[in-house]
């Protein structure tokens, strides 16, 4: 663990995935063969939504609801996320999903039913399956969503070549999903889930050790061993041939404002970068949203956090005015007062504080701890995406180029 937690007490959560954030629900649907090789993975938010923000680094995005997450912007809690393949024809992926949560009442309250809030990222995997148009649509969507709100933890699925990660390469190698979490001192738990589709080289320039497990925790990647040089030497890597895109979400059960997820997000970009050399290319679309279920609240220590409204202010009684305002299933809103949309805590010092406003925010230390984590978890999640990964031709998988990592 970086500077800030203590090492002896810091532990895996008890899957070390993103599950471990209590309430967060993760669904993967894919399809292999007839020209496909794509799939998408949906997380869900507990009752009642969840606070996000998101940080895009790349330079060939593909997004979607990302504006709703500016601090500035109405909106406070989402639904679910989606990341799915499909580049920009992928993103038709999410209609399928919030036309489950419609069905299910769960969205924000409008006159005459929900709006769903589901922001949405994509990588490039377009005919890795043979037929360029053979892509993510509705129908996939609501599948991977039939699989997360059905769950009840995780499965042997998880991580690998499933979901968004289907059709994923990662410097010449078989890419996919990855996930990973810690529990820290405070008893906060942070963990990440990572779709590894990356132009830049997930090893290590001094050999074949992938790099992301220089940051697991005591005992997590304990079973590797650095390839042998023949190995190595024969190892190619791979040259630009495509778009590619690394995609993710990092979440935690502290309660953290819209900015300080954005926050969040920004610093698992970190943990990216240290597991993927390089990153944030020309040619990916590296996003990855910061997620906050509120289910820890947490008082001032010392002083405010960083972007925490102060007490006592208009600012600080309307930070989040909406965000006790999702209603989960039944789809109410505390706040919305009928058609009109009103919402209670924009009406100065008077209106009280919803959950995620300022009074509930970590102070700047705890904060400190909870965004380093959030870099490692990354990285690990990165590392723990290749590991579980299966080859197939033209990217082989890491443990196939390198058996010798597990001692072979």
């Amino acid at each position: 663990m970086t500077a800030g937690s203590d090492p002896v007490r810091v532990t895996a959560g008890a899957t070390n995935s993103l599950v471990d954030v209590a309430g967060l629900r993760v669904g993967h649907a894919q399809r292999v063969g007839d020209g496909y090789r794509t799939g998408t993975t949906v997380v869900l938010a507990p009752p009642g939504g969840m606070v996000a923000g998101v940080d895009v680094r790349g330079a060939a995005p593909g997004t979607r609801e990302t504006e709703l997450l500016d601090p500035r912007n109405l909106v406070e809690r989402v639904h679910a996320i989606v990341l799915t393949g499909g580049s920009a024809y992928g993103l038709s992926a999410a209609c399928g999903v919030m036309d489950r949560l419609a069905d299910a009442g769960i969205g924000f309250p409008v006159e005459g039913g929900v709006v769903p809030i589901v922001p949405a990222a994509v990588i490039y995997d377009l005919g890795r399956g043979g037929a360029f148009r053979a892509v993510p649509d509705g129908s996939l969507g609501a599948e991977a969503y039939d699989a997360a709100a059905h769950s009840h933890g995780p499965d042997p699925w998880t991580c690998g070549s499933v979901g968004a990660g289907t059709g994923a390469v990662a410097g010449g190698l078989a890419g996919g999903i990855g996930t990973a979490s810690v529990i820290l001192p405070s008893g906060v738990t942070v963990a990440a889930l990572a779709v590894v589709n990356a132009v830049g080289s997930v090893l290590d320039p001094t050999g074949g050790r992938l790099s992301g497990t220089r940051y697991g925790l005591p005992g997590e990647f304990d079973h590797l061993r650095e390839p042998g040089e023949d190995e190595v030497a024969a190892w190619p890597g791979a040259t630009v041939t495509s778009f590619n895109t690394t995609i993710g979400v990092v979440a935690t059960d502290l309660t953290l404002t819209k900015a300080q997820c954005g926050k969040l997000a920004g610093v698992a970009h970190d943990g990216l970068a240290r597991a993927i050399r390089p990153a944030h290319t020309m040619v990916d679309g590296d996003t990855i949203f910061g997620l906050s279920t509120c289910a820890l609240p947490f008082p001032f220590v010392g002083s405010p956090a960083p972007g925490s409204p102060e007490p006592g202010t208009a600012g600080f009684d309307g930070a989040a005015g909406s965000t006790g305002g999702i209603g989960g299933a039944a789809g109410s809103s505390r706040g919305l007062e009928g058609a009109a949309g009103r919402i209670q805590g924009f009406e100065g010092a008077a209106g009280p504080a919803p959950v995620g406003a300022g009074r509930n925010a970590p102070g700047a230390a705890g904060l400190h701890d909870v965004l380093a984590a959030g870099a490692d978890v990354f990285s690990r999640a990165v590392a723990h995406a290749m590991l579980a990964a299966t080859g197939r031709d033209g990217a082989p998988a890491y443990r196939d180029v390198f058996p010798s990592a597990w001692g072979k």
